[in-house]
């Protein structure tokens, strides 16, 4: 029997665990229907803004030989334009899942106000926070502040009562594990997503030495090849500590159908793709999707819940 990649996530059925990281793809309306109409088994939206932001001056992204730099600093165009589309999308799909509504407000009110609007809503899909955008001037990750973190997620679910993930930055210490963990187990989170992009990396270019974009003196999030290692132990890390009513989403550094498998074995349910998404397009999931089933089926596994989560150890 061929492998099946169906999926199931918060109770709703996917076709496979493939979506778009948030930032990659789905900018503009035209963008996001290319992600509706592609293989990926789900999509989100850009994280948004109250208002929107053009982001940071270009050069703001570099591709390099093993992935990406970034900073971008949250270009969107604003949550009511996001809003409006997730909400559109549902009424004239009402067979098919909701998108995916990713924000990111600049402070907590903003952030709780986005969320109130969203409680507010007819929206009936999943909304994912950002805690971890590496690239704004000035404003730090949210989630490497533990109190101010839980601060937030207090006054979040003292009113929100929708499906809500956290997407989060990479953490490098076990003890940073199990801080972070303690303290979403405290929350009815639907997910945390795991990895943002490995923050302030610096690439140089040899001929011209120099860096490689403008903003922040060439300083910016690092994806592709390079983070899977870490966005792969953040996913074990979390797996092994959350609740088990939390899932998964692993985000980083997939590029095969092999990184796909790895992250899945590692204890994710949903895979985001980013710097590859960028390079390819959204042709990259009908490929994902075959090399993922080839692995499964050479494995003699024929669905994905044979084997999530289940990594050995030495």
């Amino acid at each position: 029997m061929s492998a099946s990649l169906r999926t199931e996530f918060l109770g709703r059925q996917y076709e496979n665990p493939f979506m778009n990281a948030s930032g990659v793809h789905c900018l503009t309306i035209d963008e996001l229907e290319e992600l509706s109409n592609s293989k990926a088994g789900a999509f989100i939206t850009k994280s948004s803004t109250e208002v929107e932001r053009e982001g940071n001056p270009e050069p703001r992204y570099y591709s390099t030989p093993l992935g990406s730099i970034n900073s971008m600093g949250l270009p969107n165009r604003g949550f009511k334009y996001y809003l409006d589309y997730v909400l559109d999308y549902q009424d004239k799909h009402p067979a098919a899942n909701t998108p995916f509504f990713s924000v990111a407000g600049m402070s907590i009110d903003e952030n709780l106000k986005l969320l109130r609007a969203i409680q507010d809503s007819a929206f009936d899909g999943v909304t994912e926070l950002n805690l971890s955008c590496p690239n704004v001037p000035g404003k730090p990750q949210l989630a490497y502040d533990f109190e101010v973190t839980e601060e937030l997620l207090s006054k979040v679910f003292s009113f929100f009562k929708k499906p809500l993930g956290v997407k989060l930055p990479p953490y490098f210490d076990f003890a940073h594990f199990d801080t972070a963990a303690s303290i979403l187990n405290k929350f009815p989170l639907a997910y945390v997503n795991c990895i943002n992009s490995v923050g302030n990396g610096l690439y140089v270019d040899l001929e011209t030495e120099s860096v490689v974009i403008k903003p922040k003196n060439g300083f910016g999030g690092i994806g592709g090849e390079y983070v899977k290692p870490t966005a792969l132990a953040n996913v074990r890390g979390f797996y092994t500590r959350l609740n088990s009513s939390i899932k998964i989403i692993g985000t980083g550094g997939i590029r095969t159908g092999q990184d796909a498998f790895e992250h899945l074995l590692c204890g994710a349910t949903m895979l985001q793709v980013g710097t590859e998404l960028y390079e390819e397009g959204v042709s990259v999931f009908e490929r994902l999707l075959h090399e993922l089933e080839d692995i499964m089926n050479k494995k003699g596994y024929t669905s994905i819940d044979e084997f999530r989560g289940k990594l050995s150890s030495l």
